[in-house]
């Protein structure tokens, strides 16, 4: 059987994990500013990601008082989820690659 590819949201938020525990809006927080504000993930978008994450054993969840006394639930990346995360960013730069050859080769051609 073939193992499915992790969609590119998921491997933002492993890459997220790969460095710390993080709670959810720490993680929004962080692919923002990394990104220079290029990926500003809505709460919506991050759960269900977070969920089928945890879901295929890429991460765990557990819960964690806050220095104000609040809980939280953080994420931690699992041996599976760090083993998928080195898998798939070999696999997204070896493709960024393959786009940048082209478009190196095309950048002295008229585009008309």
């Amino acid at each position: 059987m073939k193992k499915q590819a992790i969609e590119h949201t998921q491997l933002l938020v492993l890459s997220l994990l790969a460095g710390e525990d993080m709670y959810g809006y720490q993680m929004i927080l962080e692919l923002a500013r990394r990104s220079d504000r290029t990926f500003e993930m809505k709460e919506g978008t991050l759960y269900p990601v977070l969920h089928g994450l945890e879901k295929e054993g890429l991460v765990e969840a557990y819960q964690q008082e806050a220095p104000t006394g609040r809980m939280r639930k953080y994420y931690h990346l699992t041996r599976k989820g760090g083993e998928a995360l080195k898998t798939e960013k070999d696999a997204w730069e070896a493709y960024a690659g393959a786009v940048n050859a082209v478009l190196r080769a095309s950048a002295g051609l008229d585009p008309a």
